[in-house]
């Protein structure tokens, strides 16, 4: 069941800095992509790097809950499947935005002060201990994560391409069903070790060339 805390961390409008962030669109259209494969480089973003990350913050929000394990564990092996240095940067980027939103609102909870200790925490391990301090459970935990990346590249494409505005909301309504299926895949993570390995070459290789340009609206 889907409530407010749920859709509050899904806005666009946390003031977490993901609208500086397009979820690697900007890097692919500058790349060449044509816009009309916009779907397809969602759908395949969502296959890996958000199946990463969806399983990622799991792991932090039952680590958040004392289950299991540590932070850094899990932030370690977070960058090990993370094997662009850029797209590493954009996530400590937004995690630290996380984290100060986290230390904000629930100054007192012991895994927030952990998550403060980090200085660079990445983007899912943050999201992760907010989910666990927001009463978010695993599958709700994953549904967020993945649908806080789609929708960052559906709000960035307006203001990349010449596209009616509906079309990204179609783009999302879409990959419902596909987002379903992956958050499904990524609560079945059982301990760090455990983490997918899905990478998405094509993917890192933009970001890298992105990281290097001086003229880009969009931080990543």
């Amino acid at each position: 069941m889907i409530g407010v805390v749920d859709l509050l961390l899904a806005d666009g409008r946390l003031p977490v800095g993901g609208h500086a962030h397009s979820a690697g669109l900007e890097p692919a259209l500058r790349a060449a992509m044509p816009p009309a494969q916009i779907s397809h480089y969602l759908t395949a973003r969502l296959h890996t790097v958000g199946r990463v990350e969806a399983a990622t913050a799991v792991l932090a929000r039952r680590a958040a809950l004392g289950e299991f394990t540590d932070l850094d564990q899990i932030h370690s092996a977070y960058a090990a499947r993370t094997s662009s240095s850029a797209l590493r940067a954009a996530s400590v980027q937004l995690g630290r935005g996380i984290a100060r939103l986290a230390q904000q609102l629930w100054p007192a909870e012991p895994s927030v002060a952990a998550l403060a200790t980090m200085a660079a925490p990445y983007r899912p391990v943050a999201f992760g201990v907010v989910a666990a301090v927001a009463g978010l459970d695993d599958i709700r935990t994953a549904r967020t994560a993945l649908y806080d990346d789609l929708q960052t590249a559906a709000c960035a494409a307006p203001k990349l391409i010449a596209v009616d505005p509906v079309e990204p909301v179609r783009w999302v309504l879409a990959l419902a069903s596909t987002v379903e299926r992956i958050a499904d895949l990524a609560v079945t993570v059982t301990g760090y070790a455990d983490l997918p390995a899905l990478t998405a070459p094509q993917i890192e290789q933009w970001s890298l060339e992105h990281a290097n340009r001086h003229r880009r609206i969009f931080h990543a």
